[in-house]
């Protein structure tokens, strides 16, 4: 079987709608999918460098043939890739160039409530997670790997024209690897749930070359 590591996004968990669409989608065809927990060490005190560190060890040891980050979960793919350099990546409504906006228009005080989609309801989180995501550079140039970009042009969570333009910037540096490319889905939201044989397909290319 071909293995896939899927990373989610933020307030998610490895049994989030997209990655089981996909799981029945590419299961049948031989791909197993592994999605680590990146709620770490916990919720209400997540860090980013503990998410990369959970990531890389899974990719280490999995050896996928492509790797899958939904949301923040791409922007944990993007920096577990510097260590794990060469794995294909698909990147599903990432959350690039997002910057300061991690911390804008969060309620005051500390914890910060925020609805977590898998216990479905709301949970505590410190608010030092999205000042560490505020100074994140990860996406500042391409990764050393095949990309290819998910985005839907109606995201209510991460603004396209944002993504849009690192992608160009990306384009303009020259280190895109070849062959590397950006989709839009023109009516897609943040979730794409409704477009996953689109995402299936894209997954399924990248991991067979």
């Amino acid at each position: 079987m071909k293995s896939i590591v899927y990373l989610h996004g933020f307030a998610s968990s490895p049994q989030g709608r997209k990655v089981t669409a996909l799981g029945e989608r590419l299961g049948p065809e031989g791909f197993e999918i592994a999605a680590p927990d990146l709620n770490v060490p916990s919720f209400e005190k997540l860090s980013f460098e503990a998410m990369t560190k959970v990531a890389a060890k899974e990719i280490e040891s999995r050896r996928p043939a492509v790797v899958v980050g939904s949301s923040l979960g791409a922007l944990v793919a993007l920096e577990a890739a510097r260590q794990t350099k060469g794995v294909p990546l698909v990147l599903i409504a990432p959350a690039l160039g997002f910057g300061s906006r991690w911390n804008e228009k969060i309620a005051p005080g500390d914890p910060v409530m925020f609805f977590h989609f898998d216990k479905e309801r709301e949970l505590p989180i410190h608010r030092r997670f999205f000042d560490e995501m505020a100074a994140v550079t990860v996406d500042r140039n391409p990764p050393e790997a095949l990309v290819t970009v998910i985005m839907g042009a109606k995201d209510e969570s991460v603004p396209y024209e944002l993504v849009h333009n690192v992608w160009k910037s990306w384009e303009v540096s020259g280190l895109l690897v070849p062959g590397s490319h950006f989709i839009t889905v023109p009516d897609g939201d943040h979730g794409l749930v409704e477009n996953v044989n689109l995402l299936a397909d894209e997954v399924r290319i990248a991991a067979l070359g």
